[in-house]
């Protein structure tokens, strides 16, 4: 069985995100490394701020990177906070529509959770 879970933060708020960061921490020890699992976390509206280089959450979303969570950042949203590529963290990729990507991961079969 494959564990398919979708984290939407949509909020500039570094406590959401230190919240979901830790929601997927726990969600990747909780299984074995044989258990099939893919993470996406997904960052819309204000939040894609907080995937800028430099920022604290930064040392733990590379990490996370590492073990192959996907930090998915909407384009639209970057474009309207003034942000480019060149400004995201690496392990951070950038996706179109951030809700169409919400809609078509949980149309996958991910779980949907908004801490």
């Amino acid at each position: 069985m494959m564990y398919k879970l979708l984290i939407h933060v949509d909020s500039d708020e570094s406590a959401i995100l230190e919240l979901a960061l830790g929601n997927i921490t726990n969600y990747l020890n909780a299984f074995t490394e044989d258990t099939e699992c893919r993470v996406t976390l997904l960052a819309n509206a204000r939040a894609v701020r907080q995937f800028v280089k430099g920022n604290p959450a930064e040392a733990t979303v590379q990490n996370l990177a590492a073990r192959g969570v996907t930090f998915a950042l909407c384009a639209n949203a970057m474009r309207s906070q003034g942000l480019t590529e060149e400004n995201i963290s690496a392990g951070c990729t950038v996706v179109p529509a951030g809700i169409v990507e919400l809609v078509h991961l949980q149309n996958e079969g991910y779980a949907y959770v908004k801490p």
